[in-house]
């Protein structure tokens, strides 16, 4: 097999995770708050995040495990898709923040709040995706319906757009060298 879906993941988690220490650093030392960098960022999270990898999780892979017998209530599955939900609600807190400041001033503590819950959750749910549940992935779903979410997972991508997923790569790279990160 050329590639496992599980693969596949663990590597978009690594642009995810860069972009959490990108998040991470603005936050911490901001006095001084650039909007439209921090609006690249919540599009990020939307789309990269989770219009593509949430996407591929929640629509490919853990229907996969449920049907190779992995519970999803009351399981790690139905725990991870309760994560993404609490990411979303701090990613709407942010965009609602940074809306609100187009008419008044920025709350730092607001976005402060919103921002690093979302990096202190992701952190831990990431860390327990590639640890422990891709690893029962890998374990109880066959070679042939693995290579069959690897082609999923490439329609998800070609239904985002052409060039989309890199655009975001190069967004996060972009990030990290401005931060020196």
């Amino acid at each position: 097999m050329k590639q496992k879906p599980t693969q596949v993941l663990k590597e978009e988690h690594k642009v995810i995770k860069k972009m959490l220490d990108v998040i991470e650093k603005i936050v911490s030392d901001f006095k001084e708050v650039d909007k439209n960098e921090l609006e690249s960022i919540v599009d990020f999270i939307k789309n990269f995040a989770d219009k593509c990898h949430h996407a591929k999780e929640e629509n490919k892979l853990f229907p996969a495990m449920e049907k190779a017998g992995i519970p999803k209530e009351d399981g790690p599955i139905g725990v991870m898709l309760q994560e993404h939900d609490i990411g979303r609600g701090y990613v709407r807190g942010l965009a609602e923040t940074i809306q609100k400041s187009k008419k008044d001033k920025i709350s730092t503590k607001d976005i402060k709040e919103d921002a690093l819950g979302y990096v202190d959750l992701l952190r831990q749910h990431i860390d327990k995706e590639d640890n422990i549940l891709y690893m029962m992935a890998d374990m109880h779903i066959n070679d042939n319906e693995q290579k069959n979410l690897v082609l999923e997972f490439e329609k998800v991508e070609e239904r985002i757009g052409k060039g989309v997923h890199e655009k975001y790569h190069k967004l996060v790279e972009s990030l990290v060298s401005k931060y020196s990160l």
